[in-house]
């Protein structure tokens, strides 16, 4: 199975920055439809987050096109692997202990797990020629 890099790096930038621009810009909007009584840490809190995600979200735009796998480009594919992992059994974990979680945490759960499989194979095996 050829693993295409390039198709899974731009994914994730598109996914990292759509987070990273709408945590940023609509903190209050996702506190309130998260049923969370916004307030001024919160709304930084999540601004902060969209920071990194949006700073992730060019990390991989930019690596996108270069070797990725085994040996190559090893640390973007550690922090991709690491990130998307964590994330992906903390919103398991959650959606599982509380079934009556918003749909949007589910979806969450669904996407990070994908991109945590797709960088595992990326981060485990060698990059296939061409």
């Amino acid at each position: 199975m050829k693993m295409n890099t390039k198709l899974v790096m731009t994914l994730s930038a598109a996914v990292l920055g759509l987070a990273g621009i709408t945590l940023t810009f609509l903190p209050v909007e996702i506190l309130t439809g998260l049923a969370i009584s916004p307030s001024k840490p919160q709304e930084y809190l999540l601004q902060i987050i969209g920071a990194l995600y949006f700073g992730f979200a060019m990390l991989n735009w930019m690596t996108k096109s270069s070797l990725i796998g085994g040996i190559y480009n090893r640390p973007v594919a550690v922090a991709n692997f690491t990130h998307f992992v964590i994330v992906a059994l903390a919103l398991v974990k959650g959606v599982l202990s509380n079934p009556n979680l918003p749909v949007s945490i589910l979806t969450a759960a669904i996407i990070y797990s994908i991109f945590a499989v797709l960088f595992g194979i990326i981060l485990f095996r060698h990059p296939l020629p061409g």
